[in-house]
């Protein structure tokens, strides 16, 4: 099955994942692909970090019994995996086999922005009352050309951290509400060639875009619950978007193809609950979901799906 259209049109491999016998990703927090382009998939499974090749085979796991919740994550320029913990509070830093280098926040900890967990998401989101230092739920990290570490926090913060390459806090940004430079839930981030650091705002339903300093420099409306953003080598954006949907964009923000679903919760054969995304390096797609915890479905290897970009 294809979608998208003309130089970005992509055909579906169902059921890319070869999972071994009796697994499941349950949810996937983070996707992200490394120099030899395997694929890392960081999930809620008893199984955190599994490792597939371009082709879907199982490669290898780690993590396990590390994690409290794990929600995204990205390597930096030197090829280690930074893997941010929602419910642990932390980040954490790892060499792609698995062995633990850095922890950056307090295990078990959260910062104090009045954030009381509820039983629906709004009224937790509207219960912070201010941004605080790290961490409250952080998201999702990404990396500077010079290798500062940015921090999305997240579901009990409304804030971003940026930290020195050793994990020294520099300073933050962000408050709750709607209006620039305020946040309800970034849910992850990116730093792209200009050293800007975009911000899904998952609730404002848009993506915020910073220089270095933390600085508003401009937003994008035309999304919806956007989750996660990737840009490629040639500016060209993917986010994922709770619609459900995938779209794809200039680096000016005009859309390229989009698929899936755009009003908002419908389950669909395709998707459920797009959380992550990442490209590999022929610039195929792949995509994570939350759908476990959004709607109670286990997808099975479908939770990633790979979309293979087609020659034209």
């Amino acid at each position: 099955m294809l979608f998208g259209g003309g130089e970005y049109t992509y055909e579906l491999v169902d059921e890319w994942a070869k999972l071994p016998k009796g697994w499941s990703f349950l949810d996937v927090g983070g996707l992200t692909v490394d120099s030899q382009d395997r694929v890392f998939v960081f999930n809620r499974s008893n199984h955190p970090v599994m490792i597939f090749d371009g082709d879907g085979n199982f490669l290898d796991s780690w993590g396990e019994g590390y994690f409290g919740r794990p929600h995204g994550s990205r390597f930096d320029q030197h090829g280690y995996l930074y893997c941010s913990d929602d419910v642990n509070h932390t980040i954490s830093k790892f060499t792609p086999d698995g062995k633990l280098l850095r922890v950056i926040g307090q295990k078990g900890i959260p910062s104090d922005t009045g954030y009381v967990h509820h039983g629906k998401l709004m009224d937790s989101l509207k219960s912070i009352e201010r941004g605080g230092p790290p961490f409250n739920r952080p998201t999702g990290v990404a990396f500077s050309s010079s290798g500062e570490i940015y921090v999305s926090d997240g579901y009990g913060n409304a804030r971003v951290h940026k930290f020195s390459p050793d994990g020294e806090l520099l300073f933050s940004w962000g408050e709750p509400g709607s209006g620039p430079g305020e946040f309800m839930l970034p849910h992850n981030v990116w730093v792209d060639r200009l050293d800007r650091v975009w911000v899904p705002d998952r609730e404002n339903n848009r993506i915020q875009i910073f220089d270095g300093d933390g600085r508003y420099v401009t937003e994008w409306r035309h999304v919806t619950r956007p989750t996660d953003v990737f840009i490629d080598k040639n500016d060209v954006v993917y986010v994922s978007e709770l619609a459900p949907c995938v779209s794809i964009f200039t680096f000016e923000g005009n859309l390229l193809a989009r698929w899936g679903n755009e009003e908002t919760y419908p389950e669909t054969d395709l998707f459920v609950a797009p959380h992550a995304i990442t490209v590999g390096s022929k610039g195929d797609i792949y995509v994570g979901e939350v759908s476990m915890t959004h709607s109670k479905t286990d997808k099975g290897s479908n939770t990633v799906q790979k979309f293979v970009k087609k020659s034209n």
